[in-house]
């Protein structure tokens, strides 16, 4: 991705025009950066720049954003999925029935699903927004194996996409489960867009969002200056500016670390008392070696502050309450999250108090398994307790949060489906 101010002269690329801080720009840009579309955004700030860049006299006589795809066609105020309809993504699904559904195309999901394909099962992929998950925002994941260098999550996301296409996934874009049921030893699932998916057995891989500031206005400037993840397509408009990131965690620290190439100062706020209790040791040593990178311990976002878009931010220090008000342009929040769950409230599927689905031997309580349990077999590991439901990475009760853990139970995941199927079969 580049951030030019003019137009590119690689024909190949996709372009945004737009004006700056505006959340629907950035939403176009965080769905093609994640989806590795090279593509340059283009800065409108003037009728001039209309007249240059697209032929149009003023700014009031064209509805921003505006993307141009490669063959010149151009959308005026898109939504994302008639971006990804116009590059060929959104598709129908292909049959009535599948042997395994796959929610959620991040790490867990992706793994199941080059597994599920390569061994002929047919499944199908399904994903909400973009593949990727919240592994897919990192700038760089360094402690992946096989990757001594490092590689994006989008870069990792995208890799692992084709390679379940390559085996033949079935991959449905921007859609998503709403109330799910089961029932004759399937799972029937009402779709958001008013259709019903049917499979035999389902991974939930559907993973955790980022928790919130819950600040009276967050709403207010949410993608417009406050923006959750690792800000890996906002980092190049960071030029010259002090920026700041909420959390200590790896996620956090390697939004630091790429956030600042770019911006001029970078500030982690961080609610303990040390770096080295929630972040890898190589990350620690790299932070605290970076001179424009900042850390304030014992601090926390107490409120934010500006008109159309983030001018301020109010921060707190813990250990005498003291109150810092500081201009910045952008706040990137990475504080952990809550499993997207939603979903399973009204079946037989087990969460715990914090939402996360329960597997295995888990749902083992004092040598009884929930009566909700149908079958004579205790639960296979990674199996909720709706016999043939799974759960795999970071939505799943004691999961370990890590890409490389995730990956691992997506193809753990679906070792016990294929037994799954072979019972009820």
């Amino acid at each position: 991705m580049t951030n030019d101010s003019g137009s590119s002269s690689n024909p190949r690329r996709v372009k945004l025009y737009g004006q700056a801080n505006s959340a629907a720009a950035y939403e176009i840009r965080d769905f093609l950066n994640r989806s590795v579309v090279e593509f340059d955004w283009i800065e409108l700030t003037s009728d001039q720049d209309c007249d240059r860049e697209l032929s149009l006299s003023t700014l009031a006589d064209i509805r921003l954003p505006v993307v141009e795809f490669p063959d010149g066609t151009q959308l005026f105020a898109p939504t994302i999925r008639e971006i990804a309809q116009r590059l060929g993504w959104v598709t129908q699904p292909k049959f009535k029935e599948y042997d395994l559904s796959i929610y959620g195309a991040g790490p867990a999901g992706l793994s199941a699903a080059v597994y599920a394909a390569s061994e002929g099962l047919r499944t199908v992929l399904i994903e909400r927004h973009a593949v990727g998950g919240q592994a897919g925002t990192s700038s760089l994941i360094e402690n992946y194996m096989g990757f001594p260098e490092g590689i994006s999550g989008a870069d990792l996301a995208e890799r692992a996409r084709q390679q379940a296409v390559k085996f033949g996934i079935e991959l449905l874009l921007l859609r998503e489960g709403m109330k799910s049921e089961f029932r004759d030893n399937r799972i029937y699932t009402d779709m958001t867009d008013g259709s019903k998916m049917v499979a035999r057995a389902n991974i939930c891989a559907t993973g955790i969002e980022y928790r919130r500031l819950n600040l009276p206005n967050e709403d207010q400037f949410l993608k417009v200056g406050l923006f959750y993840g690792a800000g890996a397509s906002e980092a190049p408009l960071c030029g010259d500016e002090h920026v700041f990131i909420v959390g200590g965690g790896n996620s956090a620290g390697q939004a630091a670390m790429y956030l600042s190439r770019y911006a001029e100062k970078v500030t982690m706020l961080i609610r303990g008392d040390t770096l080295a209790a929630t972040l890898s040791q190589y990350l620690v040593e790299r932070i605290t070696q970076k001179s424009n990178i900042e850390v304030l311990f014992q601090a926390q976002v107490t409120g934010l502050a500006g008109d159309t878009s983030l001018q301020q931010i109010e921060v707190t220090h813990c250990r005498d309450q003291s109150v810092q008000k500081i201009d910045t342009r952008r706040l990137f929040v990475c504080i952990g999250g809550a499993p997207n769950t939603e979903w399973a409230k009204d079946t037989n599927i087990i969460r715990d108090q914090a939402g996360y689905l329960v597997t295995g031997s888990d749902l083992v309580k004092e040598g009884h398994l929930p009566e909700c349990w149908t079958l004579e077999r205790d639960p296979f590991f990674l199996e909720t307790s709706v016999p043939g439901s799974f759960a795999a990475g970071d939505v799943r009760h004691g999961s370990v949060k890590r890409v490389a853990s995730s990956v691992g139970e997506g193809a753990m995941a679906v070792t016990f489906v294929h037994k799954y199927l072979e019972e009820i079969a």
